[in-house]
């Protein structure tokens, strides 16, 4: 069992979203809600544009209930994404939508010819 302490920063799972802030999972059985107060110095209209549920993220303690197991926690003034869960750029090959281009016609009559054969099959 973990002893916590205020300001300490550790990991958590987003549990849900709600209008008026993010609950989170956290090891030993711990629960844990981010205000939506906690989660930027700017206003936040949707908590749910900071994180998605599932995520694992970078909380830091704001007070520790230790009877109830449950957290009251911040993403305000830490980087609460853990590195690495960033999201691949995409990079764009030289050919660029030249290949879709090209192709597109040739899928396009092979469907047509598809359904042409379906609809002359139930013809029959």
């Amino acid at each position: 069992m973990t002893d916590y302490e205020n300001g300490s920063i550790i990991e958590a799972t987003v549990s849900g979203i709600t209008e008026f802030g993010i609950f989170v999972r956290i090891a030993d059985d711990y629960t844990g809600l981010i205000h939506i107060s906690e989660i930027s110095s700017k206003f936040v209209r949707e908590p749910n544009k900071y994180v998605e549920e599932s995520e694992i993220i970078k909380v830091q303690i704001l007070e520790v209930n230790k009877i109830k197991k449950q957290m009251k926690l911040s993403i305000k003034n830490i980087d609460y994404k853990k590195s690495g869960s960033k999201r691949k750029k995409i990079i764009e090959t030289k050919q660029g939508f030249k290949t879709l281009s090209y192709k597109l016609p040739f899928w396009i009559e092979e469907n047509l010819k598809n359904n042409k054969n379906k609809i002359n099959s139930i013809d029959k």
